[in-house]
C-alpha cells in the first residue's frame, strides 16, 4: 500500500491503521478512563487516539493562525483579518472577522480559557515567544510586545522589529520562530505559483531567471534585538521554497524545519503530462531541514514523492521525469502526497504524552483546494523521529476537523497552529470557525 493510501484509509478510532509500535502500546486497551471534567463529550468535534481527550479551549475567536503558550500556561493567538479568500470562494471566518492578538487564560485548569483579552486590529499570522518578548507578524512587518509577570495583557505599545516586507499578493503568511540564540526567523512566502508570466498562447511559462527569488519564496533571519530594520536579500537565510507556514526551531538538534506548499496546476495546465490523479498527488507537501544558504528549487523544480526526487518544472522545459538542473537542489526530510497543505509544526518536547512521542514531530495539515474529486489533509499527523530522521510511518493523530465536507468553504473546521503548553498539553487553531482545542493524555482503562 502507497504512503498516501496508507494515510487516506487510516481509521479515526481505534487502534488498526497505526504503525506497529502504535499498536502494541494500545493493544491492552482502545477505552480511556470515565470521564474527565477536563475533556468535552465529543472532544470538541475531532478524533483522537486511545487515551487522548480535547476540550475547546475558546470558540468563535477569529481567524486563528499561529500560537504560543507560555510557561504560566497564558496562551498568545494571532489573528488574521476574516474576509479571507479560499480556492474561488471568500468567506467571513469568524466573528466579524478582526484580526489582531489574542490572549487567554484558564484560571481553574478546567482546560478552557475564562479571560480573554484582545489587542490591536491588524491581520496578523505569525508569532512567536521569548519572554519577555512576544512577536507577531503582520504581511508587512513584525512587532513585539512586552510581557509581564501576573499581567495577561501586553505592556505598553509595541515596538517594530522589520518592516517593508512585500504586501504585494500571493501568499501573505508570514511564520515565524527563534532559534537558540535568539535569532528571528520569517517566511516569505512566493507571489506567484510558479514564477509565472502569461504566454502569448495563454499558457503560463516560466521567467528565468526568476527575479522573485530576490524577495520573497524563501526564509529571512533577523536579530530581534534591533529595531527599526528593513529587510533587503543580505538578510536571506535559505531560497527555493514556494510558502513555509508551517515554521519551527528543533531545540533538540540545534536545526530549523518547514513544511513545503508545493506549487498547483500541473494537470489544469499540463494535461498531457500529467493525469488528474497525478495532478491531485504532485507535487510533495514537504517536511524541510533548513540550514543556511539552502535551496529548494522552486519555481524551476518540484519535488515528486513517487519518483523520490526533484523534477524539473514544466514551465522551464520539464516533462514530469527530467530532473536537469534540480539535481543539486536539497531533498526533504519527509514528502507527503500533494495539496494538503502543511500549516503548523510542532516538535514535542513534553512528557504527558506517552514516552514515544518525545522528540517526534507533528504536522497541521490545512486542507487545500487544488485537488480535483477527493479532496485531502484536514487533519494533524505525528511522524516519529530518531536523531531527525523519520522512524515508523507517519500516523493520523487528529481528524475529523472538516466534519466530512473536505473542501475549503464546507470544512467545518480547518487546523493551522500548533503549540505545546508547559503541563505537555497539545494546542490546535482552526482558521474556519475560530476554535481552538487542548489535547491531553489521560490514559487508558482495561477491557
Amino acid at each position: 500500500m502507497s504512503f498516501a493510501d496508507w494515510i487516506a484509509k487510516s481509521p479515526r478510532r481505534g487502534c488498526a491503521g497505526f504503525s506497529l509500535l502504535f499498536i502494541a502500546a494500545c493493544s491492552a486497551s482502545s477505552r480511556r478512563p470515565a470521564a474527565d471534567p477536563r475533556c468535552d463529550a465529543g472532544d470538541g468535534d475531532i478524533t483522537l487516539p486511545p487515551g487522548f481527550c480535547a476540550s475547546v479551549f475558546a470558540d468563535e475567536v477569529g481567524v486563528a493562525r499561529h500560537l504560543v503558550v507560555t510557561p504560566t500556561g497564558d496562551v498568545y493567538v494571532a489573528l488574521e483579518n476574516g474576509n479571507k479568500s479560499s480556492g474561488n470562494s471568500t468567506r467571513m471566518r469568524g466573528p466579524k472577522g478582526r484580526g489582531g492578538l489574542l490572549a487567554l487564560r484558564d484560571t481553574n485548569s478546567d482546560g478552557r480559557a475564562d479571560i480573554k483579552r484582545h489587542v490591536g486590529d491588524g491581520s496578523n499570522s505569525g508569532i512567536a515567544l521569548q519572554e519577555p518578548w512576544l512577536y507577531v507578524s503582520s504581511v508587512t512587518s513584525v512587532l513585539r510586545y512586552r510581557l509581564a509577570p501576573r499581567s495577561l495583557s501586553p505592556i505598553g505599545p509595541p515596538d517594530t522589529v522589520v518592516t517593508g516586507f512585500p504586501d504585494t499578493g500571493g501568499h501573505s503568511s508570514r511564520s515565524l520562530a527563534l532559534d537558540d540564540s535568539g535569532n528571528l526567523f520569517v517566511n516569505i512566502g512566493s507571489d506567484t505559483n510558479a514564477c509565472w508570466s502569461a504566454g502569448t498562447s495563454g499558457v503560463p511559462h516560466g521567467l528565468d531567471p526568476c527575479e522573485e527569488l530576490e524577495v520573497r519564496a524563501g526564509i529571512w533571519r533577523f536579530d530581534p534585538r534591533r529595531l527599526h530594520q528593513v529587510y533587503d536579500v543580505s538578510q536571506r537565510y535559505a531560497t527555493g521554497i514556494r510558502n513555509a507556514v508551517g515554521l519551527a526551531w528543533n531545540s533538540s538538534l540545534h536545526a530549523l524545519y518547514a513544511t513545503q506548499h508545493g506549487r498547483d496546476g500541473l494537470h489544469q495546465n499540463y494535461p498531457k503530462l500529467y493525469s488528474t490523479a497525478k495532478g491531485n498527488d504532485t507535487p510533495s507537501e514537504e517536511l524541510l531541514k533548513v540550514d543556511a544558504g539552502n535551496n529548494f528549487g522552486w519555481p524551476y523544480c518540484y519535488h515528486d514523492r513517487v519518483l523520490g526526487r526533484r523534477v524539473l518544472a514544466p514551465e522551464y522545459g520539464g516533462d514530469a521525469r527530467n530532473g536537469d538542473r534540480c539535481a543539486n537542489m536539497k531533498l526533504p526530510v519527509l514528502a507527503f502526497p500533494g495539496h494538503w497543505a502543511p500549516d503548523g509544526l510542532l516538535f514535542y518536547q513534553g512528557t504527558q504524552f506517552p514516552a514515544r512521542y518525545r522528540n517526534g514531530v507533528f504536522i497541521a495539515f490545512h486542507g487545500s483546494w487544488n485537488r480535483i474529486g477527493q479532496q485531502e489533509g484536514y487533519k494533524v499527523v505525528f511522524v516519529p523521529l530518531a536523531e531527525g530522521v523519520p522512524g515508523n510511518p507517519p500516523e493520523t493523530f487528529a481528524d475529523g476537523f472538516a466534519g466530512g465536507h473536505m473542501d475549503p468553504g464546507g470544512a467545518d473546521h480547518r487546523p493551522v497552529g500548533l503549540a505545546e503548553g508547559p503541563d505537555g498539553a497539545m494546542y490546535i487553531t482552526d482558521d474556519q470557525r475560530g476554535r481552538i482545542w487542548k489535547v491531553i493524555y489521560i490514559g487508558v482503562t482495561p477491557r
